[in-house]
């Protein structure tokens, strides 16, 4: 992983000031616009518009993988996936990668059989996991632009218009993308572990902590100077622990671990409770089957519920990694999780999403809170240490 000197010269701005600076296009607007993260963003539901579920949902199986067919029928049963919006597809699973020709003939077909209610997408499979050097949950969510992402490794790639829209809450009938998120696992188990703790969560305004971890690899710990400030203002509200070290060892409470290295090191030693998140900063975390990092699957296997990581070399750009305060403000307020995650990436195009898409810790809020310490059954906290 190099070194974005792009970023290492930027001054303190906030989140939407950084980007500005670095692409000159507004992506955000409103009072996203003015904090580094929305910690009251308004749910801005209309009274005949619920939050996104099972009703708009599109889950993609692939017939020629045996695997993605138990993913798939285990879905359908946990979530009540209505068949009209089961998209059955068939190529050759062997590979961790598609050609683009193939792709986009998959894409073509996946978008004659979508119906119109349909916002987000489930990929129920675990490869192929990228078309070159794009990832294929991006390549589904804004169809493929190889070119733009591959044309360097520190460049910025194309923009996602869903960042920090808050005001957005149904991407495809807004913005004409479908945030995507592969429901992976590397056998029926697993899968079923992971959706069982998906549904698990609803509502259960779990007691937990984040944790954000610094770590001593200074490549891969560029997010770690934001962590005292989602500390300050995501701390009021639910536990934070900012901590020096690289690895978290025997936690039983973890919500969120956010972290910056190759390996992370004793993750199965922590408890993760439904609904939790979790991803480690680093090249090749987003090769889901072969990667010579630790692969993010190894999150869900560890008991998260979601995760990300990049399938090409995105240099240390910050901007290509999930904001951990973006993350946890819409996760907080109610948003599931696909749209706290997609919410809090930047250029998201060499990045794969996976985990449980509809996964709702937190009641939805048609206020101005996000939640309060009666909300989280625990005393809010914020500490470094």
């Amino acid at each position: 992983m190099g070194r974005c000197k792009e970023l290492d010269g930027l001054p303190k701005l906030s989140w939407a000031g950084a980007l500005l600076t670095l692409i000159g296009l507004v992506v955000v607007s409103g009072a996203d616009s003015m904090r580094p993260w929305p910690l009251f963003p308004s749910a801005g539901l209309n009274p005949d518009e619920g939050p996104l579920d099972q009703r708009h949902v599109g889950l993609v199986i692939n017939e020629a993988d045996p695997l993605s067919e138990v993913i798939g029928r285990l879905y359908i049963r946990a979530r009540h996936i209505p068949e009209s919006q089961v998209i059955r597809v068939a190529f050759p699973a062997e590979s961790s990668e598609l050609s683009a020709a193939a792709f986009r003939s998959l894409r073509r077909t996946v978008l004659q059989r979508t119906p119109r209610q349909v916002q987000i997408y489930a990929l129920a499979w675990a490869r192929p996991y990228r078309v070159g050097c794009q990832s294929i949950t991006s390549a589904f969510a804004h169809g493929l632009d190889v070119a733009t992402t591959c044309r360097g490794k520190c460049g910025a790639s194309a923009p996602n218009p869903y960042f920090a829209r808050g005001d957005i809450r149904r991407p495809w009938s807004q913005l004409r993308i479908r945030p995507t998120m592969m429901l992976a696992a590397a056998n029926p188990t697993e899968a079923r572990r992971l959706i069982d703790r998906g549904v698990a969560a609803d509502g259960s305004r779990p007691p937990g902590t984040a944790y954000l971890l610094s770590t001593d690899d200074p490549l891969r710990n560029v997010r770690a100077n934001r962590f005292d400030m989602v500390a300050n203002t995501i701390g009021s509200r639910f536990r934070v622990r900012v901590l020096q070290g690289n690895a978290l060892r025997g936690a039983g409470d973890v919500m969120a671990y956010f972290t910056g290295l190759t390996f992370v090191p004793d993750l199965r030693s922590n408890r993760f409770r439904p609904g939790a998140v979790g991803d480690h900063l680093t090249s090749f975390g987003g090769r889901l089957t072969n990667s010579s990092q630790m692969s993010v699957l190894r999150w869900l296997e560890a008991g998260a519920t979601g995760s990300y990581g990049t399938v090409s070399e995105p240099c240390n750009m910050t901007m290509k990694f999930p904001d951990p305060g973006l993350l946890l403000a819409y996760y907080l307020r109610g948003d599931t999780l696909i749209e706290s995650y997609w919410r809090s990436v930047a250029f998201p195009s060499q990045g794969v999403f996976i985990g449980e898409p509809l996964a709702r810790p937190w009641p939805i809020r048609s206020d101005a809170s996000v939640a309060d310490s009666s909300t989280t059954n625990q005393k809010p906290e914020a500490r470094r240490e």
